[in-house]
């Protein structure tokens, strides 16, 4: 089968496109047929070895993908061959086959189309997680949203307006802006231009942001905590801008606000039982259209390269998707 290695940790340019052997199923393990991966920011940063989490080499990279089970190892049971699935692995998705823990294996909820379901668990789960589980966000306040453009900040969007608040969307452009108008934000920022913080202060006035979402750091943090209001919370979710930000702690003290991380990674699997319930309620609010992957390009399997630089880059709008092997019409289930 073909597939994408990582050989060294280098740079995005030296991962190979190779023939490697068929992966077969162990005790535990699920043979998936991917049909499509997902790209998400730490998929970039993992080849380069600039991440938390470094797989051993070589390895696939491709966190997130979903295909249909081809074979399934001793002690599995909650999937079978044929079933059509989500797979949230950490690696192993730019390939034709992967071999994936049976625990990482969900199957896929009524008839969402591969590329949206690939799409959908790492950014929807970290944002309801930040959102609801992490800032405890409730119906009418008011949410910043940093890197409201990206993957988990168009998810965040989305989620926030489910949840019945009040959205601010802040990007560098004015294309990511009309994205997030898109999808729902109330209001947009473009923190690009001299003065966005002062445009926050003026949508929110005297009482201030109830939360920050921070997908970004960089020199965007601290005038986005300035703004929160009397106990408002901080979610520090990532560093898409490359720079991890110095806050004054100073600024926690003033007003009592709460300056709170989010790593849904391990949380996911210290709360199993409250990642379960965020998966059914995002299930729900995709079959009722509340939430839906905005997926803006679309790769091919020969270009996952190119993929990788224009995510590490910031070049890309919401979700891009690699098409390993393009769902055909007779693989779509009835509604």
């Amino acid at each position: 089968m073909k597939a994408w290695l990582c050989r060294a940790f280098t740079t995005i340019e030296d991962l190979t496109f190779e023939d490697v052997p068929d992966p077969e199923a162990a005790p535990g393990q699920v043979v998936v047929a991917v049909k499509a991966a997902s790209l998400n920011f730490p998929d970039a940063l993992i080849v380069q070895g600039k991440y938390q989490v470094k797989p051993p080499l070589p390895f696939v990279p491709g966190s997130e993908f979903a295909g249909v089970v081809e074979a399934v190892g001793d002690g599995v049971d909650h999937v079978k061959p044929g079933d059509r699935v989500i797979c949230l692995a950490g690696t192993g998705g730019f390939a034709e086959r992967a071999a994936v823990p049976a625990r990482n294996v969900v199957p896929l909820p009524g008839p969402i189309p591969f590329e949206q379901a690939a799409a959908f668990v790492f950014t929807y789960g970290t944002s309801l997680w930040a959102l609801r589980n992490v800032g405890e966000l409730q119906a009418n306040e008011t949410v910043l949203i940093l890197g409201a453009a990206g993957g988990v900040g168009t998810a965040a969007i989305q989620i926030a307006k489910a949840m019945g608040a009040r959205v601010i969307a802040a990007a560098s452009n004015a294309e990511k802006l009309a994205l997030c108008a898109r999808l729902g934000a109330d209001h947009t920022v473009d923190y690009s231009a001299d003065g966005w913080r002062d445009e926050v202060h003026a949508l929110v006035g005297k009482p201030g942001l109830d939360m920050v979402y921070d997908a970004v750091g960089g020199s965007y943090s601290e005038p986005a905590l300035r703004a929160l209001g009397w106990h408002g919370r901080f979610l520090v979710v990532g560093f898409a801008a490359g720079e991890i930000p110095k806050i004054p702690l100073n600024l926690a003290l003033l007003k009592e606000r709460r300056i709170l991380g989010v790593y849904w990674g391990d949380s996911m699997m210290r709360h199993p039982e409250a990642h379960a319930a965020n998966m059914k309620q995002l299930a729900e609010w995709f079959a009722q259209g509340q939430v839906a992957p905005a997926i803006t390009r679309r790769y091919r399997f020969e270009e996952v390269r190119d993929a990788l630089a224009d995510m590490a880059a910031r070049r890309v709008l919401g979700k891009v998707v690699v098409q390993i092997a393009p769902e055909e019409a007779s693989e779509r289930p009835r509604a």
